[in-house]
């Protein structure tokens, strides 16, 4: 028997379960509870962040039963005729229920005259009726449509929210996950729960025992190997031109995700930045990275470049070995990679840029 994907089995069924998303949850469950229920709601926000699942939330708050609840996949019931026939079957009587919900996922997708042939049902509605559209491209939904709804914007979680949910469920499942571990799922998992995930669940079918490590992550899924990261961060440090550009080119040789491997190198040059220049924040950094990770960076944090006659270090990358011009070139590396035809491009510019002879600018 197959097993049950995660995000079906940690899926949230109550209000409270929704995480992150206040500004959504809050307002639909006083509405419920006031009974000051709307006739049309309109669901926005990039995929995986429990849309339609806070819509059968609020469905079932307001006393929809599961006979008086429809899900419509717009993506492919997209049609004028499709849409006639839900309009239709609207102004009939709920079974059981006080109201009949109707959810209407990806909405964005639905045609023009479907739109049209929509608009008239969601201007006058019968009083039992509940719309709920759902959207990861808000734009694509005409101004009259949104004019109609109450909009509800779902935001993305913050990595600290993915890593802590991660862990939760990895104990829940009889897994020991390490906090970096739990890091770098949330970095791959997109800004999306159920992403992250999916992740998870692709690390518990590759591991051999119940305690998961970072580098159990990376073997999994294939994810950029720290020793990578730790490489080009190395040569940054020391003002080692020739082996940044080694590092880059043996990640790419990997055959990782490249756009991963530029958020893996982000973060850890943002961490040594603020262990040099912060202080105060070493303890609360100590706990976030874990301590091997910790004592890696704390080294690249008080690296000084070689000489000159070894190197030559370009003065961006000062005396003091890394400093903020090297966050700044991986940061428009970062807004170059998507278009880049060659993806481990933006990085190599990112550190000839950091070597180059300012004189000659």
């Amino acid at each position: 028997m197959a097993h049950q994907a995660l995000y079906r089995v940690y899926r949230p069924a109550a209000f409270s379960d929704v995480l992150g998303q206040e500004q959504v949850t809050k307002p639909l469950e006083e509405a419920a509870k006031s009974k000051k229920i709307g006739h049309a709601y309109l669901f926005a926000g990039s995929r995986g962040l429990g849309k339609t699942s806070v819509a059968r939330i609020f469905a079932e708050a307001i006393g929809c039963k599961e006979n008086d609840l429809y899900e419509i996949d717009a993506a492919s019931n997209n049609s004028v005729e499709d849409i006639r026939a839900l309009t239709e079957g609207v102004y009939t009587l709920p079974f059981r229920s006080p109201y009949k919900v109707y959810i209407l996922d990806e909405a964005h997708m639905l045609s023009k005259s479907a739109w049209n042939a929509f608009l008239k049902t969601l201007e006058e509605p019968p009083a039992h009726a509940v719309f709920i559209l759902a959207t990861t491209e808000l734009e694509k939904v005409p101004d009259t449509v949104q004019s109609r709804c109450q909009v509800f914007e779902f935001k993305k979680p913050t990595r600290a929210v993915l890593a802590k949910m991660t862990s939760v469920v990895a104990k829940k499942e009889g897994y020991a996950l390490a906090s970096d571990a739990a890091e770098l799922i949330a970095i791959l998992g997109d800004g999306s729960y159920r992403d992250a995930l999916s992740v998870l669940q692709k690390v518990f079918a590759g591991a051999e025992g119940k305690a998961l490590s970072r580098e159990a992550v990376e073997a999994a899924t294939g994810a950029p190997r720290r020793e990578h990261v730790h490489a080009l961060i190395a040569a940054l440090a020391r003002g080692e031109r020739g082996k940044a550009l080694a590092a880059i080119e043996q990640a790419a040789k990997a055959d990782v995700d490249m756009r991963i491997f530029l958020e893996l190198v982000l973060e850890a040059l943002r961490a040594t930045l603020l262990i040099r220049y912060a202080p105060e924040l070493r303890a609360s950094l100590a706990d976030e990275l874990g301590a091997d990770e910790f004592s890696a960076l704390e080294k690249f944090a008080t690296s000084t470049p070689l000489s000159a006659g070894k190197e030559d270090p370009s003065t961006k990358l000062g005396a003091g070995g890394i400093t903020h011009a090297a966050m700044l070139a991986f940061l428009t590396a970062a807004e170059r990679i998507r278009y880049a035809p060659i993806p481990a491009l933006p990085l190599e510019l990112a550190v000839l840029e950091l070597f180059a002879d300012e004189k000659q600018k």
